[in-house]
């Protein structure tokens, strides 16, 4: 449900008409539970779960804004979808998609080497440069105490500090920097569930990811919609689907998101799927009904083997900044999730916040998302980031 503040001006009228046409087309289904039973080829051991009533988490609907993505954003698709990723090799495209957060520290570089000799108030400068890229201040410290060891004292140019910082703000990334070995069970697909708050780009994430799967690793996928609380989320991502060679299975708005989990995945063991990816509904992390149903999902999925889900994988929008690690923080604590894929990080100058998650959490960051096409999607890597945050030349 979308809820309106009061018009400041006309033209700001006449948009926000045009952006509630975009969110509820005429004809399109309302938000209502599903009345209908579950299939009755599921095994009746399930049941319980499977119908436990959603009224809880659809209540929590009235409170929030359901959708992933704003009108704009949603405009956009189509771009989306377009593959732009042929402009240069991957290093020039991530060095283009940092190029905010890379530009902001270049240009505070060049306001505090006014001098060659590394001394204390230069150190405290570079610090507070660090804390202001949304590293935090416990990791800004650690990457100073690294940075100036054998260096203080000493007469550095700006290339040459700029070079030391990406050495260290690679230490940090490394034991993170691993890439989602995906190896398919002997009786069933490898799972991948996919949650994030809303906006934070999990249906793009999806596409992309089935993408490089697909054509970069020869793998099948399919990927199961079950994000049921909005018609758009599930158009958008048989688009996706389409798009990457994948399978995609689908029930209609309003029914039990846990149902087609359970269902995708006995689908996809007949059919000798390499990957089952899970799509599920943008939640806002403070929202203690709706990370249930999350984790119902998973419960739902373990009755079936309790190696199930493989992979919890956590969306994060890097433009949110430090709050990052607040949504990290909370569905940690509600799912086991066991790898980061950080996304927009073309449309911020805070790319220092997966530094900053790296260092606290030390959970894997899988990929990274540095732009629009079907390749700005790659597994991360802790030196060529470090590289294209400090604007060091590749």
């Amino acid at each position: 449900m979308v809820f309106w503040r009061k018009k400041n001006n006309i033209s700001q009228q006449e948009e926000e008409e045009r952006e509630e046409r975009l969110f509820h087309p005429r004809g399109e289904p309302g938000i209502e539970p599903s009345t209908d039973e579950v299939d009755a080829g599921l095994d009746e051991h399930f049941l319980d779960d499977l119908e436990e009533t959603g009224t809880e988490i659809l209540d929590e609907l009235d409170e929030i804004p359901v959708p992933d993505s704003s009108p704009l954003e949603k405009s956009r698709e189509s771009e989306e979808l377009s593959d732009h990723s042929e402009e240069g090799g991957w290093f020039s495209r991530m060095t283009r998609g940092l190029s905010k957060s890379s530009a902001k520290i270049t240009q505070g570089l060049t306001d505090i080497v006014t001098k060659t000799k590394l001394d204390q108030e230069m150190l405290d400068s570079l610090e507070e440069m660090l804390i202001q890229a949304d590293t935090g201040p416990k990791t800004a410290s650690a990457l100073i105490a690294d940075f100036s060891k054998g260096r203080f004292g000493k007469d550095l140019s700006e290339e040459e500090i700029r070079g030391a910082l990406a050495d260290s703000v690679s230490k940090v990334l490394a034991p993170v920097a691993k890439p989602l070995e995906i190896t398919k069970p002997a009786d069933g697909p490898f799972v991948l569930l996919v949650c994030g708050v809303n906006g934070a780009g999990k249906t793009t994430t999806i596409g992309k990811y089935a993408n490089y799967l697909h054509k970069q690793e020869g793998k099948s996928v399919m990927i199961a919609a079950a994000d049921t609380f909005r018609a758009a989320a599930i158009e958008q991502l048989a688009e996706w689907a389409k798009r990457a060679d994948a399978k995609i299975m689908s029930k209609e708005v309003g029914a039990d998101s846990a149902s087609v989990a359970f269902e995708a995945y006995e689908q996809a063991k007949a059919e000798g799927v390499d990957v089952l990816m899970i799509d599920t509904a943008g939640r806002l992390q403070n929202k203690a009904n709706l990370m249930a149903e999350l984790e119902k999902i998973i419960r739902v999925l373990k009755k079936k083997d309790e190696a199930i889900p493989h992979a919890v994988l956590l969306v994060l929008d890097a433009t949110t900044g430090q709050n990052a690690f607040s949504q990290l923080e909370t569905f940690k604590n509600a799912v086991d999730v066991t790898g980061l894929i950080v996304t927009k990080l073309d449309g911020t100058a805070k790319g220092g916040v997966l530094v900053g998650l790296a260092d606290q959490f030390g959970i894997p960051v899988h990929a990274i998302g540095v732009g629009e096409g079907l390749r700005d999607m790659q597994p991360f890597s802790a030196e060529d980031y470090a590289r294209s945050l400090m604007g060091v030349a590749a």
